[in-house]
């Protein structure tokens, strides 16, 4: 019986071959992961991946990202969506992790800010280091580049 069913299966892929039909999405290549979210998947817990190239972290409201030129999202500061506090790996280019709530934020494992922006209407962003001490602020609508190696983001209204 067993021999019958795979002498079925085996003539109805080679009818669909013969056909032109079009063979099931598994055998096409699975979407490429940029190597900067692949990393931040793996050094930080709890990432969800969009795309190829965008992971959230739900719990912590941040998300991860390579920078893209143009998008549909409203920018008020760079690339640097409205509303939130963004860390690029460049001077507003490279790979970017971004927040859409305040207060102090750990710079995920891996990541080495320079530059940071605030795209918030009020208040500002420091970057921090390990010790506490303040490496660049960013006042709302503004960036800044970032020197040293920065552990935490504080954001404050």
């Amino acid at each position: 019986m067993r021999m019958k069913r795979i002498g079925v299966v085996g003539l109805l892929v080679a009818a669909l071959l013969v056909s032109g039909a079009p063979v099931a999405a598994a055998a096409a290549p699975p979407a490429a992961v940029a190597p900067q979210i692949a990393q931040l998947l793996e050094d930080n817990p709890g990432g969800l991946l969009i795309d190829g190239t965008h992971a959230v972290w739900p719990e912590l409201g941040m998300e991860a990202s390579v920078t893209r030129s143009g998008g549909a999202a409203a920018r008020s500061v760079g690339p640097c969506a409205t509303g939130r506090i963004c860390i690029f790996t460049g001077q507003l280019t490279g790979l970017t992790v971004s927040w859409s709530i305040c207060g102090t934020l750990p710079v995920p494992s891996g990541f080495i800010p320079r530059s940071l922006v605030n795209a918030r209407p009020s208040g500002y962003a420091q970057a921090r280091s390990g010790s506490g001490s303040v490496l660049a602020t960013a006042y709302a609508g503004s960036w800044v580049p970032v020197g040293g190696t920065a552990t935490t983001v504080r954001c404050v209204f």
